[in-house]
């Protein structure tokens, strides 16, 4: 028979194999030859040191519906602690059983030290649908902090790429607004990507908050920022007649200003003599970001 799998990532699936307790434990029945032994929910306790500290009502409701049909199908796995047995993962599989009434669990036991507890329950714990981008992300920081795991080995433990793990590492060093509009589901991680690419923290915010409000898309907002970084067309030889640090900054401030990208072109001076008119350049994106803009300039629909 084929073993059981725990699904926390192949890497971590091999350590609990290797950990697996196949010989009686005082307290508990002998395990079956999958290494799965059924114990009274009275003799299985929650990990104080357990990473989730919430469980939702509302999933916790489903799965304890769930578990009154079908009963527990994926083992707890669980320490012996004194005469008792301590939960390293599936707690809420637990907190299900008691409210469904069932006498008993599967759990597989294991013979583990408090750091490899901890691991398992980190990495137990980022298998969860609901957690946010930036929760997985620091999770995947408090596995590279707490035990020394390089990207790739943390990429192992979780069965995803190691690329998939370093760009969310990436992620948290966007500010924090933009960390909160992750959190929030409002932008999603190819936002966040592609925000990285932006130099300056200010700049990132605006088009943080753009996105938000006109609900780009990530490709939308590749555009944009490819608009940003393009190098300005050669011309011929001329002289500005402002200052470049002074039209950088009004740029500036225009873009604080309007939300949007603005360039400014001072009147030139060419080789010739000849002068060159100036301008400003309001970027905008849709017909909506059209009338924000003529609404900043004071101009209403009514006007036209």
């Amino acid at each position: 028979m084929a073993k059981q799998k725990i699904g926390l990532g192949r890497g971590l699936d091999a350590l609990i194999q290797e950990k697996k307790v196949t010989a009686p434990v005082p307290e508990a029945p002998a395990p079956n030859s999958e290494g799965i032994t059924r114990l009274s929910v009275k003799k299985v306790k929650a990990n104080p040191d357990q990473p989730r500290h919430t469980f939702r009502n509302e999933a916790l409701n489903e799965l304890t519906a769930s578990v009154k049909e079908h009963g527990i199908l994926q083992p707890l796995l669980v320490r012996a602690k004194g005469n008792q047995f301590q939960v390293i993962a599936g707690e809420r599989r637990l907190r299900a059983a008691i409210a469904a009434d069932l006498p008993e669990v599967p759990v597989i036991i294991l013979d583990i030290d408090d750091r490899e507890a901890l691991e398992i329950a980190l990495i137990e714990n980022l298998q969860r649908d609901d957690l946010n981008i930036i929760e997985t992300a620091e999770g995947y920081k408090e596995l590279a902090e707490k035990f020394d795991l390089t990207q790739d080995k943390i990429a192992k433990r979780v069965g995803k790429a190691r690329a998939s793990v370093a760009n969310m590492l990436r992620l948290l060093d966007l500010p924090d607004s933009i960390k909160k509009f992750l959190e929030n589901g409002q932008l999603s991680a190819g936002h966040g990507k592609v925000l990285l690419g932006v130099e300056i923290d200010q700049e990132k915010e605006l088009l943080a908050t753009r996105i938000v409000r006109e609900n780009l898309s990530v490709r939308a907002l590749e555009k944009i920022v490819e608009r940003m970084k393009a190098p300005p067309k050669k011309k011929r030889a001329q002289k500005s007649d402002l200052p470049l640090d002074y039209v950088r900054h009004l740029s500036e401030k225009l873009h604080q200003h309007f939300g949007t990208a603005v360039k400014v072109h001072s009147t030139k001076t060419l080789a010739n003599g000849k002068k060159v008119k100036g301008s400003i350049e309001i970027d905008y994106y849709n017909n909506n970001d059209l009338t924000r803009v003529l609404e900043i300039l004071g101009i209403g629909s009514d006007d036209l």
